[in-house]
């Protein structure tokens, strides 16, 4: 099997990590700077080891990006490069409309996200909705459906498709790499860090398309909330009103379409379906 040096921390990384260790062989997992002194010895003393990369969050010093040489750490970044360069390329994808989601395995570089490309693809909501998912915490189903119908994932859902692409794409081809490709910078984007500040949501302000995208972008963090019977909830799960249906916990957004709340989380307390918050909390 081949050898691996894995670099990375949170969901990105751990559902590349899954793959990887399962069609290689991963001698060492680069949690953090402090790791890098023993990621250095064991490339050097396992020449043949290849170094992957998903979500590090550590700026990797130009001597150790040299002991990979000439094939490089493969990065594995979850958009259609140069297009959303950054932290959070989901997350904006998600706020920005996008129902189709894209990985690129990239040489890394010293600077951010800019490395050449040795492959890319995309796939499409339904197809990465078709997938089966290993989350199950936050909802029962691993998409949405829009209200103009279109199908949009779960973040979570986003996160294992594209990684396990990723991954896939690099176990069957570390013995035969193709020659990468450089990015046109011209046609560079950048994302932006997440903050706390972003969760709160503004549903007289935003339309329910808007506000839904917000709700699936930020689950996990920066956590979307709103208040409902004067309390802060995080809310978990949610999706458009269907015609003839009622709303247990409804929404409504400023372009007058209402989002049913189907699992929220009320400030200091556990998660809990929307029947069970309103038995609760409704005075």
């Amino acid at each position: 099997m081949d050898k691996v040096i894995f670099f990375g921390n949170g969901p990105l990384a751990e559902y590349t990590l899954a793959v990887l260790s399962k069609e290689c062989q991963v001698i060492f997992h680069v949690h953090s700077a402090a790791d890098l002194e023993k990621a250095c010895q064991l490339k050097r003393q396992h020449p043949e080891a290849h170094g992957v990369l998903a979500s590090f969050g550590v700026i990797i010093r130009p001597e150790v990006l040299e002991l990979f040489e000439p094939e490089g750490i493969l990065n594995v970044h979850p958009s259609l490069l140069p297009s959303y360069r950054g932290p959070s390329p989901i997350e904006t994808a998600i706020i920005d409309g996008h129902h189709d989601f894209s990985v690129s395995v990239m040489k890394l570089a010293k600077e951010m996200d800019a490395g050449p490309i040795y492959w890319q693809t995309t796939l499409t909501g339904a197809e990465i909705a078709s997938r089966t998912h290993s989350d199950t915490t936050t909802a029962t189903e691993p998409s949405v459906h829009l209200s103009n119908g279109q199908v949009l994932p779960l973040k979570s859902t986003i996160y294992q498709a594209l990684a396990e692409t990723g991954a896939h794409w690099i176990c069957n081809n570390l013995v035969n790499l193709p020659t990468p490709v450089p990015q046109d910078d011209a046609h560079a984007t950048y994302t932006q860090k997440l903050t706390k500040k972003l969760g709160a949501l503004h549903p007289e302000s935003e339309p329910a398309d808007t506000i839904l995208r917000q709700i699936i972008a930020f689950q996990g963090f920066p956590k979307p909330k709103c208040p409902f019977f004067s309390t802060n909830c995080i809310i978990l799960a949610a999706h458009p009103l269907r015609q003839g249906e009622t709303a247990v916990l409804p929404l409504k957004c400023s372009d007058g379409q209402i989002l049913s709340i189907d699992r929220l989380q009320p400030e200091g307390r556990k998660p809990m379906d929307a029947k069970a918050f309103i038995n609760g909390y409704k005075k």
